[in-house]
């Protein structure tokens, strides 16, 4: 890694975890500071960097500037009982070029990954996941995107890369790593029917605000995600004001914890992002708050990951077989460690999508295949397989 991209966190920072207790994240996280230097990644899980650029933010100049207000909140905190290292990067200051950020990001995270450290990325505009999804070019696997967001953010490939378009890049652009895209928490006046029928087209997913309002719904999903980017246009307003773009409906502050917790969980998340974060808009501290709480429930769900999937082995597994009308049968797995679901896909060619064979899902789909209804999810995933 090109540790010249990063610059240490603030000494703000480091002066306000000093007045802290012994015992809050702050004293317990390897912090990049002047002092003390970039920090050893040997034993590292979850490594916090930050990216400083806003030139792809569509109207919310000045996002990714002051992010040690988040980690000034975040440091207070106390633990839970984590043992997974973490350590803090600093920042990716602003290129001589948006490419040139996007390069240190991608270059950075790609790192991270060979060296299975988890990174969560903080502050600049969502046009930074094109950046993140782009670090698994040289990984040699098809991916999952789950975005958190009121927006597509499809845009169109001749539109110029920017927070409101990049969703198009990673759909379109070689090389396409890209298996599927979901998103969480769409609000429909945001977005064209033209762009909602052309996720369907495509086999994506895409979920209605209304729809995940109950929340244990997000955990299937999230379960099947590679990265997690959330946009904090996706919070109501009075909740997260640090951001011009917010909105008066949106997801509540438990809810967005929750879903980042959801993240955290599941196996398979390898990246993690909360993106377009403008201090300037923000009141008394109140969002740079809750993006250290919703970093605090991810790291939390981290730490209690079951290790369940995906599975070698199906002998902790019970297997229940439900033959639909048309004699396609699809076989269901419950885990007996975390009680959580799977369908399965049976791939005739063992082809390079092979690990997208394995769907997330809850009873609910268990139930639905009972009724003689074949599962969405299950039929979007077979199109993409097939």
């Amino acid at each position: 890694m090109n540790i010249d991209f990063f610059t240490p966190i603030e000494e703000s920072v480091v002066a306000h975890a000093i007045l802290q207790s012994s015992s809050v994240l702050g004293k317990k996280v390897q912090l990049h500071t002047v002092q003390n230097g970039f920090p050893d990644l040997a034993g590292i899980s979850i490594a916090i960097l930050g990216v400083k650029d806003d030139r792809g933010a569509v109207d919310n100049h000045g996002c990714g500037k002051d992010l040690h207000e988040i980690r000034k909140h975040l440091y207070q905190l106390f633990p839970g009982n984590w043992h997974v290292p973490i350590a803090d990067l600093g920042n990716i200051e602003r290129g001589s070029t948006l490419e040139d950020t996007y390069f240190a990001v991608k270059s950075s995270v790609e790192f991270l990954l060979k060296k299975n450290i988890l990174p969560i990325i903080i502050g600049g505009g969502q046009d930074i996941t094109y950046a993140n999804y782009r670090a698994y070019d040289n990984l040699e696997q098809t991916v999952n995107l789950v975005t958190v967001d009121s927006r597509f953010d499809l845009g169109s490939l001749e539109e110029e890369l920017t927070s409101k378009s990049y969703v198009s890049r990673i759909v379109m652009e070689e090389p396409n790593n890209l298996f599927n895209f979901s998103n969480i928490g769409y609000q429909t006046y945001f977005n064209s029917q033209e762009e909602i029928e052309l996720l369907d087209k495509l086999y994506f997913d895409a979920y209605r605000l209304g729809e995940v309002k109950d929340i244990t719904l997000v955990e299937p999903i999230m379960r099947d995600a590679d990265i997690v980017s959330i946009d904090l246009g996706s919070i109501r307003q009075s909740e997260a004001p640090a951001n011009k773009n917010a909105s008066p409906n949106g997801f509540y502050g438990e809810e967005i914890c929750a879903i980042a917790r959801y993240a955290g969980i599941s196996d398979k998340v390898t990246s993690f992002g909360i993106y377009e974060y403008n201090n300037k808009y923000d009141s008394n501290g109140q969002t740079a708050s809750l993006i250290a709480q919703m970093i605090w429930y991810f790291i939390e769900g981290v730490n209690s990951r079951a290790k369940d999937y995906p599975f070698v082995t199906k002998e902790n597994y019970q297997k229940f077989t439900v033959l639909l009308s048309d004699d396609d049968p699809i076989n269901f797995y419950k885990s007996d460690k975390s009680g959580r679901w799977w369908m399965e896909i049976n791939l005739i060619s063992n082809n390079k999508h092979k690990r997208h064979a394995l769907i997330p899902c809850n009873y609910r789909d268990y139930e639905q295949a009972l009724q003689q209804k074949t599962p969405e999810r299950w039929y979007k995933a077979l199109q993409k397989l097939v």
